[in-house]
């Protein structure tokens, strides 16, 4: 998630989507059921700001969970009238609305204007047309950089989510997308690992033994490289991992509630790696909110580094930023 920023976040179940991809059943996603209606948006809006850390001035509502411009009109406008009097009055800062790259054109781009709509995510998945193919979606990669150059013409924040894992894509197809996108340069990126989840297509080619899902360590490997990547270019990403799915409908695939922070822990034990040389004792110095990152969970990059023979502490350290590391050899 982007520093100092949230979102007051709606979920549109799977009403807009014209057809159903391998690997979704938004239902078990989401949590929900029931598509939201124009009373719900104002609830949202009052339960959000009853937060100590709520800010106007960073706050959007944000509709997720289905494609939002394929959706029903006149629906789709009552829940955007609903949102832009926020704007209007100060509460919130924009809208923002997840859709199918297959479902952008002028005519909406105008009407989401009207609303206030600040930032529009396209569900991307792959930049591959053979992996589109196969996991049924629906679009090809021409109307990802279609869609994408549009909203980055009319003024919108671009945002794009790519998953790794899908049925017919590899690591070195997923990193080609990764390239593609930055040659996009999208303000946001997502990254999801894919996960099995019951009453898909998916599940029914997992169960056939026909498609295996990336383990946890191969996805957080992934997706690690993915964010290097990215923020390297000046890309935001503002999410790793689902933010959260029920357990009754997980079948398999790398599912873990802090798939973020494993992967950002990942990404600074690289970073320690790299330059450290001759073995010994050392203090790595991190920001406040990086200590837990890099000491790893259950201490694994502690016990990692241990078994390089390099015995580590870490102690917090003002005007380091995020993920920034300073090292020195411990006194003896």
């Amino acid at each position: 998630m982007i520093k100092g920023h949230s979102n007051i976040s709606i979920f549109v179940p799977h009403i807009g989507c014209p057809n159903k991809c391998s690997f979704c059943n938004q239902r078990h996603i989401t949590g929900t059921f029931k598509a939201p209606r124009y009373a719900d948006v104002a609830k949202a809006v009052k339960l959000a700001k009853t937060s100590k850390n709520y800010d106007p001035k960073t706050t959007e509502i944000a509709f997720f969970g289905g494609s939002f411009t394929a959706i029903n009109r006149n629906y789709m406008e009552d829940l955007l009238k609903a949102a832009a009097v926020f704007v209007e009055n100060g509460d919130v800062s924009g809208i923002r609305i997840s859709t199918r790259p297959d479902a952008i054109d002028e005519e909406i781009l105008h009407l989401l204007k009207k609303y206030h709509v600040t930032a529009i995510e396209l569900g991307a998945q792959s930049l591959n047309d053979r992996v589109l193919r196969m996991n049924n979606r629906g679009h090809k990669t021409s109307d990802v950089y279609n869609a994408s150059a549009l909203i980055k013409e009319y003024g919108f924040e671009l945002g794009l989510q790519i998953m790794t894992g899908l049925f017919g894509d590899s690591d070195s197809s997923a990193i080609r997308t990764a390239q593609r996108v930055i040659e996009i340069a999208p303000d946001t990126v997502r990254i999801y690992p894919t996960i099995v989840l019951k009453d898909t297509d998916l599940a029914a080619l997992y169960m056939d033994k026909i498609y295996m899902p990336q383990t946890l360590e191969s996805a957080v490997d992934l997706a690690s490289k993915l964010y290097i990547m990215f923020t390297k270019n000046n890309i935001k990403v503002i999410r790793l991992g689902l933010h959260s799915i029920e357990k009754e409908a997980y079948l398999a695939g790398p599912w873990h509630p802090a798939f973020s922070e494993l992967c950002l822990s990942r990404i600074m034990l690289g970073k320690v790696l790299k330059q450290l040389k001759q073995k010994g004792k050392y203090i790595i110095y991190v920001s406040k909110s990086d200590v837990s990152k890099m000491i790893g969970q259950k201490k694994s990059n502690l016990l990692h580094l241990s078994s390089l023979g390099y015995e580590c502490k870490v102690k917090e350290k003002e005007n380091l930023g995020s993920l920034e590391i300073a090292i020195e050899k411990e006194k003896e």
